[in-house]
């Protein structure tokens, strides 16, 4: 697949870095002390998180729910990071495979595809049937639409997550306005008025962003 996030700007601290990736703050502050993404802005405390290393944790969510578990995402990612840097899973050509372990259950591993059908298992497990990994374009965009709410919400519009714009923060697109903010005043008739008269967001974009921070509350609640 070859490098599709080459954005490596944006400051995220851990529950923001969750808001677009899927899972909760603390979900990924483990998985960056465990090594499964970095905290490539700062590893101290508060840790702080980049575009980039969000579309990791993305890549991560969604191998886990593919079924990969986590032990073989971590191996993957020890094999790997010496050739592709910090961002191995967004940079790599991964894919799935099915896999009959020694139990007779069908679990899932990863390779990686050197060439045009040839795999080098990146687990213990021998390979059966290729599926390609889940879609690093899709991952892309997503992320840059609103992260992974819109997996769930396809039809946003008006959110966007630019690195290069208020530190990645998801704003109203085309404006530095963030979503949280409109998501916010956009609950009372004042509110409203202050988004429309002076930032000059409209309705629809109101919409959008509480559409957005009603799913953003709904993942932190569930994880």
């Amino acid at each position: 697949m070859g490098a599709i996030l080459q954005d490596v700007g944006g400051y995220y601290l851990a529950h923001e870095a969750g808001w677009l990736a899927g899972v909760s703050g603390d979900r990924i502050g483990q998985w960056a002390r465990r090594g499964y993404i970095k905290s490539s802005v700062s590893s101290k405390v508060p840790r702080i998180y980049s575009y980039q290393d969000v579309a990791e944790a993305m890549v991560v969510h969604e191998l886990l729910d593919r079924g990969v578990p986590l032990q073989k995402i971590k191996r993957a990612i020890t094999i790997l990071r010496s050739d592709y840097g910090d961002w191995p899973l967004t940079h790599a050509p991964i894919v799935t495979a099915e896999t009959h372990l020694t139990t007779g259950r069908v679990g899932a591993a990863l390779a990686l595809e050197r060439h045009e059908g040839d795999l080098t298992d990146l687990g213990r497990d021998p390979l059966q049937g290729v599926l390609e990994v889940g879609d690093l374009r899709r991952i892309a965009d997503h992320l840059r639409r609103g992260g992974w709410v819109v997996r769930h919400l396809p039809n946003l519009r008006y959110i966007e997550v630019d690195p290069d714009r208020i530190s990645g923060r998801p704003a109203v697109k085309g404006t530095r306005v963030p979503a949280e903010l409109v998501a916010h005043l956009a609950r009372t008739q004042d509110g409203r008025q202050t988004l429309k008269r002076d930032y000059d967001i409209s309705a629809k974009q109101m919409v959008d962003a509480q559409w957005w921070w009603e799913a953003v509350e709904d993942f932190a609640a569930a994880a």
